[in-house]
């Protein structure tokens, strides 16, 4: 997987502290954001919100929640764009507390701040939903001192454009986030640089930012090299040829698959050929070249 969790300094005595040990004042709650409205990655989010569309078979709001559970002591899930459809997946989720924004996204720290009194003087342990990565959250964590705050990095180092896997904030900085539209990167990480406050570890293991069709689909091929070649989830029906491609549950496969999506439910045609493609439902193919 390849994360560096004693990572890179963003100030003079960055990571000082980074030997193994538990996170002061017990583990993290975690915080997975999933309220996007998911503008580049339609006409996909026209169907589902970002955080529901599969990558390798599997909604990214549940890979996500799986990524935080290890390391953190309860999860929250914040919702706004398809507020309805993930508050009907995830209602049966045991632990999994739902943060409603009800007039307007809040963005990354706006979203926080609403979440001040679930938090409760617990730092926060927060990563995207729609960001495909799977690094070690809880090695991550380990030897974090609770006071400095902590980024978990993919690329060339911390920036405004930096791939961001994880983000440590200690309640201190928490307790001082408002519920109003604002980022991480502004309100946090930013000033924390500045301040010789920031610990930068590295994530160099697979990572996709799923913003966009094209992002999307190299997301779900990236799974399925990793599964062997191929991911076929449970009650899929392949009468044809699948290669390199992820074909969800339930659809039905008649024809060709090549570096393909299929979302579940969906059926592809016998003589059809599909190369490059997402299929979503009946309606809705997009050809990514």
């Amino acid at each position: 997987m390849g994360d560096s969790v004693a990572g890179t300094g963003a100030g003079p005595d960055a990571n000082r502290r980074g030997e193994p040990g538990p996170v002061p004042g017990g583990a993290p709650a975690g915080v997975v954001l999933a309220a996007g409205a998911g503008t580049r990655l339609r006409p996909l989010t026209r169907l589902r919100p970002k955080a529901l569309c599969p990558v390798g078979a599997v909604p990214l709001v549940d890979l996500a929640l799986a990524r935080v559970a290890p390391a953190c002591s309860a999860v929250a899930v914040n919702v706004h764009h398809g507020r309805a459809l993930l508050e009907a997946h995830l209602a049966d989720r045991p632990g999994v507390h739902l943060s409603i924004e009800e007039e307007r996204a809040l963005g990354t720290a706006g979203a926080l701040g609403l979440l001040r009194d679930w938090l409760d003087g617990r730092p926060a342990l927060v990563v995207n939903a729609d960001t495909w990565c799977h690094p070690d959250l809880a090695a991550f964590v380990e030897g974090w001192d609770g006071e400095r705050v902590r980024v978990l990095v993919h690329g060339d180092g911390f920036g405004p454009a930096a791939g961001i896997a994880a983000s440590l904030l200690p309640w201190r900085e928490v307790r001082r986030l408002e519920p109003v539209p604002s980022g991480l990167y502004e309100r946090c990480w930013a000033p924390a640089a500045a301040a010789g406050r920031l610990d930068v570890s590295v994530h160099d293991g697979p990572f996709v930012d799923c913003g966009t069709p094209a992002a999307y689909l190299r997301a779900n091929l990236l799974a399925a090299a990793e599964a062997g070649g191929s991911i076929i989830a449970t009650g899929a029906s392949v009468q044809g040829l699948v290669e390199s491609s992820v074909v969800g549950a339930g659809a039905v496969v008649a024809g060709t698959l090549r570096c393909s999506v299929v979302w579940d439910g969906v059926e592809v045609g016998a003589g059809e050929v599909l190369d490059h493609a997402v299929r979503a439902d009946r309606r809705l193919t997009l050809l990514i070249r």
